[in-house]
C-alpha cells in the first residue's frame, strides 16, 4: 500500500520535467512559470454520484456509467487553458468537489495536479484537498489518492445518527463514517475535516450537541457546522411542503449553532469563518482565498470561477460559470479547450460588495490593507466613517471600525447577516 509520507509526488517530478524541458528549448521555447507572478486557487468539480441525497441541489449526476478516460482529458485539458487565458503563474491551492470526487479514479487526481504543475508553479508543499464520502473512500482508496497527491480531507459525515443520515439520503451510517474518519486520521493527520449539519426537521438541541460531542472524541482539527438549507426541487423540501415532514425550526437551529461554537471554542477551536472551526491552524487555505476575495478558477462541470483573463488582454476580474451537463461540458471543452458558458465583467462596487460580504464572514474581518488591494483610493474610514447605519452597528456593539480593521465584534457570528442586511437596507449603503 503506497502511503502519502512516502509518495514520489507525482506533480513535483511532472514540473521538474516541464522545466527541463523549457531550459533545453531555450529562448524560443516557452518561459518558466514565475513563482512571484500572479497567483490562484484551483477548484475542480466532479459532477457523478451514487445517489441524489435528499437535500441537495448541487450540479451533481448519477450516471450509468462514466467515460473516465474522456472526463480526465477534458479535466486536464480545461485546466491547462484556463491557467494559461488567467495567466496564472502560481497555484496556491486545489480543491476537488462535487458530486463524489472520491468516485472518481486516483489516476484522474493525479493528472490534473501534473497538467497543473506543467503550465504554472505548484510548491509541493501546496494544499490538496478531496471531498470524500465514507461509502465511497476505503482505506485502500484513500492511500491510493495520497499517493497521487492529495494531502487534506474533507470527510461528508453531516451527521452520527442513523434515522437522520436515512432522512438525509445519504448511503452511510454512522459507525461507517467514524471507521473512514479513524483510517482517514492515520493516512493525513492534522488535515481531515468533517462536516455536521444541523436544523434537520424535527432534530432537537440536547441529542444533537451530544452527537457534536461524539465527534469531537473522533475528529482531526478541523470541523464545519452546516444549517441544513432546504431548496427547492430536492425530496427533502418536497416532504416539508407536502406536510410529510415538520418544517425546520429557525429558533432551534440558531440555539444548536450558538451552543455548538461554544462547545468547540472550550474544545480548543478557533471559529475563523461563519461555518468554518479549526484548531492547531488547521485552516482551509483553499477556502481562505474565497472569503479574502483572492483569484480561483473553476475546471468541470458547472464550476465557478473568479478571475482576471490577462492571457486574452483583459483588466476586469470575470466571474464565470463552466456548462452544467457533463456530456454538453466535455463537448465544448474539445471544441474550444475549455466550456466555459457564462462570463460576467464585475465593476468596481460589485467587486467591493463581494469583499465586503466575505470578509465579515471571518473573524479577522476587513483590516485597511486588505482593503486598499481593492479599493486604493478611499480608505474603510472613508467610506464607513460617517454612514448612519455603520455608526448605528458600532453603538449597538455589533461592530468595531479602528484602526487595525472592521470585524464584526462577535467573531464572527450570525450577527454578519445582519450587518449586510441592514447595509443594503440603507439605499446608499457608502459612498463608492
Amino acid at each position: 500500500m503506497a502511503l502519502p509520507g512516502a509518495r514520489a509526488q507525482g506533480w513535483a517530478a511532472a514540473a521538474r520535467a516541464a522545466q527541463r524541458r523549457r531550459r533545453m528549448e531555450g529562448a524560443g521555447g516557452s518561459p518558466s512559470p514565475d513563482p512571484a507572478g500572479p497567483r490562484a486557487a484551483l477548484y475542480v468539480h466532479w459532477p457523478y454520484c451514487e445517489k441524489r441525497c435528499s437535500y441537495c441541489n448541487f450540479n451533481k449526476y448519477i450516471p450509468r456509467g462514466v467515460e473516465e478516460a474522456a472526463m480526465q482529458k477534458c479535466l486536464v485539458t480545461e485546466a491547462q487553458t484556463l491557467l494559461r487565458l488567467s495567466g496564472v503563474q502560481r497555484v496556491e491551492s486545489v480543491f476537488f468537489g462535487g458530486g463524489t470526487p472520491s468516485l472518481a479514479s486516483p489516476h484522474t487526481v493525479a493528472a490534473v495536479l501534473e497538467a497543473v504543475a506543467q503550465t504554472a508553479h505548484l510548491p509541493a508543499d501546496s494544499e490538496v484537498t478531496l471531498e470524500a464520502n465514507p461509502t465511497s473512500a476505503p482505506v485502500s482508496r484513500l492511500a491510493e489518492f495520497g499517493a497521487a497527491g492529495v494531502n487534506r480531507l474533507s470527510i461528508g459525515l453531516q451527521s452520527l445518527d442513523d434515522t437522520e443520515l436515512r432522512l438525509l439520503g445519504r448511503t452511510h451510517s454512522a459507525s461507517d463514517a467514524l471507521r473512514t474518519l479513524a483510517e482517514a486520521r492515520c493516512l493525513f493527520p492534522g488535515r481531515v475535516s468533517v462536516d455536521l449539519m444541523l436544523g434537520l426537521p424535527a432534530q432537537q438541541v440536547g441529542p444533537w450537541l451530544g452527537q457534536l460531542q461524539e465527534l469531537l472524541h473522533h475528529c482531526d482539527d478541523h470541523l464545519s457546522l452546516y444549517q441544513l438549507s432546504l431548496e427547492r426541487g430536492t425530496a427533502l423540501f418536497a416532504q416539508v411542503q407536502q406536510g410529510a415532514l415538520p418544517a425546520p425550526d429557525p429558533e432551534l437551529a440558531a440555539e444548536m449553532y450558538q451552543r455548538g461554537r461554544a462547545v468547540l471554542r472550550e474544545a480548543g477551536f478557533r471559529q475563523y469563518e461563519v461555518s468554518n472551526f479549526a484548531r492547531n491552524g488547521a485552516l482551509s487555505t483553499h477556502n481562505w482565498t474565497y472569503w479574502q476575495c483572492g483569484q480561483y478558477l473553476g475546471i468541470g462541470p458547472g464550476a465557478h470561477g473568479r478571475f482576471m483573463p490577462q492571457g486574452a488582454g483583459g483588466h476586469t476580474r470575470e466571474a464565470r460559470i463552466q456548462t452544467l451537463e457533463p456530456d454538453n461540458w466535455m463537448k465544448e471543452v474539445m471544441q474550444f479547450g475549455h466550456g466555459t458558458r457564462k462570463r460576467v465583467p464585475l465593476g468596481g462596487l460589485e467587486l467591493l460588495e463581494e469583499v465586503l460580504a466575505l470578509g465579515l464572514r471571518t473573524d479577522v474581518g476587513i483590516t485597511h490593507q486588505h482593503w486598499e488591494q481593492f479599493e486604493p483610493q478611499l480608505t474603510l474610514w472613508d467610506v464607513f466613517g460617517a454612514n448612519k447605519e455603520v455608526q448605528e452597528l458600532l453603538e449597538r456593539g455589533l461592530l468595531q471600525l479602528d484602526h487595525r480593521q472592521l470585524p464584526p465584534e462577535e467573531k464572527p457570528s450570525l450577527l454578519w447577516s445582519k450587518v449586510l442586511r441592514q447595509l443594503d437596507e440603507s439605499g446608499k449603503p457608502c459612498p463608492f
